[in-house]
């Protein structure tokens, strides 16, 4: 049996071949003065499709390098951008953050004025026992700052706790919230004392329980201002604890329960003021 050959012509072939017959045609004209009319159309016909074909290709070649260039400036210009961006969102969180100290430092600075009769220190809570508040915590502050047990601390317009423990450089405070805190305190209109108890579960509420307040005469009424008493064994006289919120008889018709708003935000609590006087010596003195 005779083999098939399938004979494939490539298009770079053609045009070989195509050129080559322009070539013959050209030189045909010249040598036996053929018109020349014929030959040119004849050369058109089989030059120009090709032609126009390349200069298509050109062009969109040179369509598509533009466009690879024009994509590359776009994505270095977008790189530009976005650093600048990642920048400026750096310079505004830490602008963000010195005003928020800057607010924290006046309203400490404004405690001092509100409270200059007394000697104080300031210190940064560095550690806290409590997920959520601020029952027990930790300050930067101790001995080496004048720093003693029963030293009272306050922030935020008033009585934050009392110091329990003590070293060089640190301190430990436990606040007015804690469930083992009792303070000894007082209504500033009618002087009428009660005790402020601290309680976890109630300062979810936002609230501070006060017990065994005396008011025959129901003169206290909400919004009240309570203190800490002239009679307390260890916090000064005179600090702001809170507002009355509410108020109940208690069964006994001689008492009265009830519970206040306390001034001091126990869930934000950066910076504190530590009093280095302690009740006891105010007493001597």
């Amino acid at each position: 049996m005779k083999k098939k050959f399938n004979w494939v012509i490539k298009s770079k072939h053609i045009l070989v071949i195509m050129i080559l017959i322009c070539i013959s045609l050209m030189a045909l004209a010249a040598t036996v003065n053929l018109p020349v009319g014929p030959v040119k159309n004849v050369i058109g016909y089989a030059i120009i499709p090709f032609q126009n074909g390349i200069n298509s290709i050109g062009k969109a070649l040179d369509g598509a390098t533009a466009g690879l260039q024009s994509k590359q400036q776009l994505v270095e210009e977008n790189q530009q951008l976005q650093e600048k961006v990642n920048q400026l969102t750096e310079q505004n969180s830490q602008l963000t953050q010195d005003l928020d100290e800057l607010d924290r430092l006046q309203e400490l600075y404004s405690l001092d004025q509100q409270y200059s009769e007394y000697d104080k220190v300031a210190a940064q809570v560095i550690a806290m026992d409590d997920e959520n508040w601020f029952s027990t915590f930790t300050i930067n502050r101790g001995t080496d700052n004048g720093v003693q047990v029963d030293c009272n601390v306050i922030a935020g317009g008033g009585l934050v706790g009392i110091v329990t423990e003590v070293g060089n450089n640190w301190a430990t405070v436990r606040s007015i919230i804690d469930d083992s805190s009792n303070v000894s305190a007082m209504t500033v209109s009618t002087s009428d004392r009660c005790i402020v108890a601290g309680d976890l579960r109630l300062i979810n509420e936002g609230k501070l329980q006060f017990i065994h307040l005396k008011d025959d005469e129901d003169r206290i009424q909400e919004g009240e201002k309570i203190v800490t008493s002239d009679v307390s064994e260890k916090f000064l006289p005179g600090i702001l604890i809170g507002y009355v919120s509410e108020v109940e008889e208690d069964p006994n018709n001689l008492t009265k329960t009830g519970t206040l708003t306390p001034v001091v935000d126990f869930e934000h609590i950066r910076e504190v003021l530590v009093i280095k006087e302690l009740k006891q010596q105010k007493g001597d003195s």
